[in-house]
């Protein structure tokens, strides 16, 4: 499964074992399927963990990619940038759609959103907290409490560790900046209780930040009225309602973002994966009244937002949009659901459009995502599966995955749980 017989030797020796990899090696893909080194293919319902949104080779990001390739590669953010207003206007009008429940889209708000581009999830989050404490010292007497919820995940720099509300990320890394706390999904009770009476931990708070669907936790939904709620608790004490879109942005949910389906409008929006189709790229967004308490000096990024970026970025959210991607992973999606609820021993399918969680009633999550890599050859197709613990199987396909391609896989997961 390997190019080089001594791919997995090198791995061993020379790089930093942060991940427990699977013993194959992918070279070449197409859409939803992977090819390995030795030209096994595999059914994708991962895409590099939700950021190849397009599947893999996609033309338009091919030929995006190439053109930019042959005319330059990194200027800085001292200069001015061809794509980067035209992308950066894409996703305002992305942001500003309205929909219904199910994600299809109704109509727009006309806000006006503007981004900052950096290279990955948890720096957008980074922005995302410096956005805020800026408001809470503008607007709030210096307020510079964050509150976010449990099982919540925002990345792995010290500050988003802090406002991850799962202790078995902190573990070792103590003591974590300040200023952080969480409550409970789902419970308007305790947030409301949490922002009139603040913890110790936090102080006053400036902003709550919250993930429509907490991927990384579990594939646990917040209930659309919750948000709703949220959205409301936060006007009503004028401070900001922050929304990780990191895992649940671009279509993933069927919505051009998660919040969407709820009916609201938050104040700031955190993205990355499969803003630009997997090209390393994160972006924070806020209401141009909230973006613009940033002035030069007060963030910045050597690499965010250069050309190859930008290029890629404004070639996937063009495609996502001709494409009518929305509507599709809906469809898709539904499919996905039916499928998964009826397979042995999944006792709860979570989630919506393209980001789903199997929650299994055995703890073999592990092994079916072994035994799914471990079915490639002899003509027969691998799956590309991911676990969350040993009990939930995650599933991000690609969202240009077929009805086939899904009834596939859960024909080949069926006899794995069988």
């Amino acid at each position: 499964m390997f190019a080089n017989e001594d791919a997995l030797t090198l791995d061993e020796g020379y790089v930093i074992h942060t991940y427990g990899r699977y013993p194959v090696e992918f070279v070449s893909g197409d859409g939803a399927v992977l090819v390995d080194a030795a030209g096994n293919e595999y059914l994708d319902f991962l895409a590099g963990i939700g950021c190849a949104c397009l599947g893999h080779a996609h033309p338009a990001l091919v030929a995006a990619l190439q053109d930019q390739a042959t005319k330059v590669w990194q200027v800085s953010n001292y200069y001015h940038e061809e794509n980067r207003g035209e992308y950066a206007r894409l996703l305002s009008e992305l942001l500003s759609k309205t929909t219904d429940e199910l994600g299809h889209i109704t109509g727009s708000t006309g806000t006006t959103w503007k981004t900052f581009f950096a290279n990955s999830g948890a720096e957008a989050n980074e922005g995302a907290f410096k956005l805020a404490r800026r408001w809470g010292e503008k607007h709030l007497d210096g307020a510079s409490g964050i509150l976010t919820a449990r099982k919540s995940f925002h990345g792995r720099t010290l500050a988003t560790l802090a406002a991850t509300g799962q202790d078995v990320f902190h573990k070792s890394f103590r003591p974590l900046p300040a200023g952080f706390d969480a409550v409970e999904l789902n419970d308007i009770d305790a947030l409301v209780a949490a922002l009139d009476e603040p913890s110790d931990a936090t102080g006053r708070v400036c902003a709550v930040m919250l993930e429509c669907i907490q991927g990384e936790g579990g594939v646990w939904p917040a209930d659309l009225d919750y948000l709703r709620a949220v959205r409301a608790a936060c006007s009503e004490r004028n401070i900001l309602l922050v929304v990780d879109e990191v895992q649940t942005g671009v279509f993933r949910t069927g919505a051009p973002f998660s919040f969407q389906r709820a009916g609201i409008e938050p104040d700031v929006v955190s993205v990355a994966k499969g803003i630009a189709g997997g090209f390393p790229t994160g972006g924070v967004a806020a209401r141009a009244e909230v973006a613009d308490l940033l002035v030069p000096g007060d963030h910045g990024s050597t690499f965010g937002g250069n050309p190859l970026a930008v290029a890629c970025g404004r070639a996937c959210l063009e495609t996502l949009v001709v494409e009518d991607m929305g509507e599709h992973v809906i469809a898709a999606g539904e499919h996905l659901a039916r499928r998964l609820v009826a397979l042995p021993h999944v006792t709860e399918v979570r989630g919506a459009g393209l980001m789903r969680g199997a929650q299994l009633d055995v703890p073999v999550a592990n092994e079916l995502v072994e035994k799914g890599l471990e079915r490639a050859g002899n003509g027969t197709r691998g799956l590309v599966l991911n676990h969350i613990g040993d009990s939930i199987l995650r599933f991000l396909p690609p969202l240009v995955v077929s009805d086939e391609q899904i009834d596939e896989m859960c024909e080949a997961l069926e006899e794995m749980l069988a």
